[in-house]
């Protein structure tokens, strides 16, 4: 099966923008090649431009808040296992503590290091880090991987509260969603959402030897779906007109 998700909101577009892109860089930094070390910068430099909004660390303060107050409502419900909401309920309090001691945005500390942020800048021009353009960065390219992953374990150890919180937010919120099996008829599938509930996210999952593309749209009062076929030649994709199944959450 082949999982599409699709947010209903801003905040989450964002978190799911900061999810991937931490999952990103978690592959890079543990390979030896300059080359994905080049792209881990990258990332990092990425995660400070989606992570740039001012907002941002108050939206997930209090989204762990409403976690926490929802987690403890929970309290002596012989269907909930007490000692697995003490050990989310631990992990969330971890989350807010470390992520609220930070100051300023994203990356904050990284912006006072001169050497970064002329190589951010350097990144925004294609071929703009040619090693005569920044003769620095080509030699630090060329010391040995364990130099180079240990600088940027340090670079992103100031963004680890903000991944932490990202995944367990993503997470419990994932885990709100049950699988339902439905139906696109003729290629086409419209829902109205149930009244009084505030979804943030649903999730499609597809038959990966479908061959077919979900197009996605939606706001809090309804969703709709249309299915693509990938064209013979591969390069191309043309709506669907036949029946397809596929399993949908609907996540709050």
């Amino acid at each position: 099966m082949i999982l599409y998700e699709y947010p209903f909101n801003e905040r989450i577009r964002t978190y799911l923008r900061l999810e991937q892109l931490f999952r990103r860089l978690g592959e890079l930094i543990p390979r030896s090649h300059a080359l994905d070390h080049h792209f881990a910068l990258s990332t990092i430099f990425e995660i400070m431009e989606v992570g740039a909004r001012s907002d941002l660390k108050t939206d997930i303060l209090k989204d762990i808040e409403k976690q926490k107050q929802l987690l403890e409502s929970y309290r002596g419900n012989p269907a909930i296992s007490e000692k697995a909401l003490d050990v989310v309920l631990g992990q969330l309090e971890r989350c807010f503590t470390a992520l609220n001691v930070q100051t300023g945005r994203t990356g904050q500390l990284l912006m006072d290091n001169d050497w970064l942020m002329t190589l951010r800048s350097r990144m925004g021009i294609p071929g703009g880090t040619s090693d005569f353009d920044l003769p620095s960065y080509h030699a630090w390219q060329c010391t040995e991987p364990s130099v180079r992953q240990k600088a940027l374990q340090e670079w992103t150890a100031t963004l680890a509260p903000l991944a932490e919180s990202i995944y367990l937010l993503m997470q419990l919120l994932r885990d709100t969603g049950v699988p339902q099996k439905m139906m696109a008829l003729q290629g086409n599938f419209l829902q109205n959402l149930p009244q009084g509930r505030n979804f943030q996210l649903m999730r499609l999952a597809l038959d990966r030897a479908s061959g077919l593309v979900p197009e996605i749209s939606g706001n809090r009062l309804r969703v709709s779906v249309r299915m693509l076929q990938w064209q013979p030649d591969g390069q191309s994709l043309q709506p669907s007109t036949e029946d397809a199944s596929f399993e949908l959450s609907l996540c709050a």
